[in-house]
């Protein structure tokens, strides 16, 4: 049996600080190709060590206005994932909750 693998790619350029100032991704089965980012966020579980691994990555000319919103986009599609992984309606809630607070202290637009 074969299993079809797909591919993401992440490119990062740095400046002499390694901070980064451009931010690229290709995901060909996604239909992304070399497309542009300010900002990302990828989480990755080690089942051996049993702990989270993260890169969280931002180009210096993300605004922080930019990054307010993005956080809370992120934390609302968070509180999706987590229901749709364990079934758990009521931690979904209280975590859309804390969504709904963040937004008011940073004054965002509702969505």
């Amino acid at each position: 049996m074969s299993t079809k693998k797909s591919e993401i790619k992440i490119q990062v350029e740095v400046d002499e600080n390694n901070v980064p100032e451009n931010l690229h991704w290709t995901a060909q089965d996604g239909g992304v190709n070399n497309e542009e980012a300010k900002a990302m966020l990828l989480s990755i579980w080690d089942s051996k060590n049993q702990e989270s691994l993260r890169i969280d990555l931002w180009t210096k000319d993300m605004p922080v206005d930019e990054m307010k919103v993005f956080f809370h986009q992120t934390l609302v599609a968070m509180s999706d994932t987590f229901y749709r992984a364990t079934e758990d309606e009521k931690m979904m809630e209280t975590m859309k909750d804390f969504c709904d607070y963040f937004a008011d202290k940073l004054e965002l637009k509702k969505e």
